[in-house]
């Protein structure tokens, strides 16, 4: 009869994979995860103070031509402005969203790559969070497209959020990028 150690390691032979044993993230690594959580919640306080301050809702400016536009927009729903005037719910649905991010960081957040797409997932979601709370609606002035093909106008955290989905993704197709750096 083999115990648990024989197990792992006849399991590790079949697979080709070392037998560890899972730990949790790093003080190292959660302090990186809060670093660029804050951080983005920082800068996307900062741009959305600046257009608050410097432009009328609906006022704007052009960046790059007709491409990149700099617009004050204020989105009481949620993405591309679906379920308006929905501010308050989603900001109740927003801090359940930012415990689960945390809860499964505690879980998942060994890889480097997965601390980074969890940080940008949760500094997104505190930013759009902020502004429900302070505006009743989220902040948005990032306006790209070409003539009247737009892409939905966006902010810092929403940024963020975007960047992670893609990390998240490609580590859904390729699971090995969520091992990479990982704490040992």
């Amino acid at each position: 009869m083999s115990g648990p150690d024989e197990t792992v390691s006849d399991a590790a032979q079949v697979t080709g994979t070392p037998a560890t044993a899972w730990k949790r993230p790093s003080a190292g690594r959660w302090a990186v995860f809060v670093a660029i959580a804050a951080a983005v919640v920082v800068l996307d306080q900062l741009a959305k103070g600046w257009i608050v301050s410097n432009l009328a809702v609906g006022e704007g400016f052009d960046v790059l031509g007709d491409w990149i536009r700099i617009i004050h927009g204020r989105n009481s729903g949620i993405l591309f402005g679906m379920l308006p005037q929905s501010a308050t719910a989603f900001a109740i649905v927003s801090i359940v969203v930012a415990a689960l991010i945390v809860a499964y960081h505690a879980k998942a957040g060994r890889g480097l790559l997965v601390t980074i797409a969890l940080g940008l997932l949760l500094g997104g979601a505190l930013g759009n969070l902020i502004d429900r709370l302070h505006y009743g609606a989220v902040i948005d002035f990032v306006d790209m497209g070409i003539g009247a093909w737009r892409f939905y106008t966006y902010n810092v955290a929403d940024a963020a959020i975007s960047t992670s989905l893609v990390l998240l993704i490609a580590m859904a197709l390729f699971p090995r990028l969520g091992e990479l750096a990982a704490d040992g």
